[in-house]
Parts: C-alpha cells; sequence; structure tokens
C-alpha cells in the first residue's frame, strides 16, 4: 500500500511538472491575458491606441515607457509603454460596488516592440481583473468594460 501511494505522488509530481512549463513559458500569470500581435510598428501602435481610447470615450489616466525615458538618456531598448485607462463613471460605480477594487484602476494596456520592429497589444480583461473580488455589481461593470476594451484593441491594431 505504501509503494503503491509513491508510485501515485510521483505520477502526480511528473505531470505537475509537465505542465508547469507551458505556464511558464506564456510569460503572462493572470487569467484573462489577451495578447494581440499587430503588423504595425510601436510608434504606429502608440499613436493607434491613444486614437482608439478616446473614440471608445475612455480616458487615459496616465502612461509611462520606460523604452521613452530610456531613449532620453540616450539608450535604446525594444519599445514598450503602458496606457492606464478608465472613466470616471466607471470609477464611482467600482467604488460603490467595493473600495478594496479601487487598487485595480486604472486598467492597463501594455504595447511591447518585437525584434522584427511590429509590437503587441496586451491587456487583462477587466473580468479577470475584478473576479476575484466575487461581487456582482463589479461583475456586471466589468462585463461592460470587456466590450468596450475589445473594441478599442481591434480598433487600435486594425490596418
Amino acid at each position: 500500500m505504501p509503494r503503491l501511494r509513491i508510485l501515485a505522488l510521483a505520477g502526480l509530481l511528473g505531470l505537475l511538472t509537465v505542465a508547469a512549463p507551458a505556464i511558464a513559458d506564456n510569460g503572462f500569470p493572470y487569467p484573462g491575458t489577451r495578447v494581440i500581435s499587430s503588423g504595425k510598428s510601436f510608434k504606429v501602435l502608440f499613436q493607434a491606441l491613444d486614437a482608439a481610447v478616446r473614440k471608445h470615450r475612455m480616458g487615459i489616466v496616465g502612461r509611462a515607457s520606460a523604452s521613452m525615458g530610456a531613449a532620453r538618456r540616450g539608450i535604446e531598448i525594444p519599445g514598450n509603454a503602458v496606457f492606464g485607462v478608465y472613466r470616471n463613471d466607471f470609477a464611482v460605480r467600482m467604488l460603490r460596488a467595493n473600495v478594496a477594487a479601487g487598487i485595480e484602476a486604472p486598467l492597463r494596456f501594455y504595447l511591447t516592440e518585437a525584434a522584427d520592429g511590429t509590437a503587441r497589444l496586451i491587456y487583462r480583461l477587466p473580468s479577470a481583473v475584478f473576479k476575484p473580488y466575487g461581487n456582482a455589481e463589479l461583475n456586471a461593470m466589468a462585463g461592460e468594460l470587456d466590450e468596450i476594451f475589445a473594441r478599442i484593441a481591434n480598433d487600435a491594431v486594425a490596418d
């Protein structure tokens, strides 16, 4: 009996070892992460995302880019930028539903430049961001935001 348990445990550990690289290899540890490759350059995708956010009546709360900061210091690294995106009516609803969820705002889009000069757009579904709070009002709001974020992403990467 003990030998059977050891073999079962060894088999389970073997399965976990095989499954672990698949999770680690994607580079994005959070569920609900969307990664969209585009044929656009980083600079063009940056401008397209800015326009798409505004088109869908969301606000750009802030932007940060290590590559742009590095360039000002004379250092060249692949392009990357984070766009913090939200809107006050969603903020009010979020806070009324759960004040602790306020740490999730603004939601983010992340742009990265590939070695071939094209860029990717990455974001987490708002429903995945707010799901851990287990709040029906947050879930409803996040569903609305999922649709808006998908439209923003599609418009940004469209040719």
